[in-house]
């Protein structure tokens, strides 16, 4: 015997997937380099004195305030050093928080 599935049972799923692939878009796009984030990575690389570390995490998240850029994979690694590292300095951990939450999320 032949099981007969609804044609609505279609049309919703495919529905649902819309709906589900509008909302990740939208949550994506809201990822972005924060003001606080902006200023202070503007202070960093103003500041000769900073460590290589901070001006690589301050330039990365300079790059990618206001646009829909993802951290790549190797900036991604060397924030969640700093994350990680019990003697990076607050700036640097603020950083490195916001370069991790806007890496991709299969990693």
């Amino acid at each position: 015997m032949k099981k007969l599935t609804p044609p609505i049972l279609e049309f919703d799923f495919l529905f649902l997937y819309e709906v589900f692939k509008l909302n990740e878009e939208k949550i994506m796009a809201s990822k972005v380099t924060g003001g606080k984030i902006s200023s202070a990575a503007g202070r960093i690389l103003g500041n000769s004195g900073t460590s290589a570390l901070q001006r690589s995490l301050a330039g990365s998240a300079l790059a990618q305030s206001g646009t829909q850029k993802v951290t790549g994979k190797d900036m991604e690694a060397k924030a969640s050093a700093a994350l990680k590292n019990p003697n990076s300095a607050a700036t640097t951990k603020a950083l490195a928080g916001s370069l991790v939450s806007q890496s991709e999320k299969q990693r």
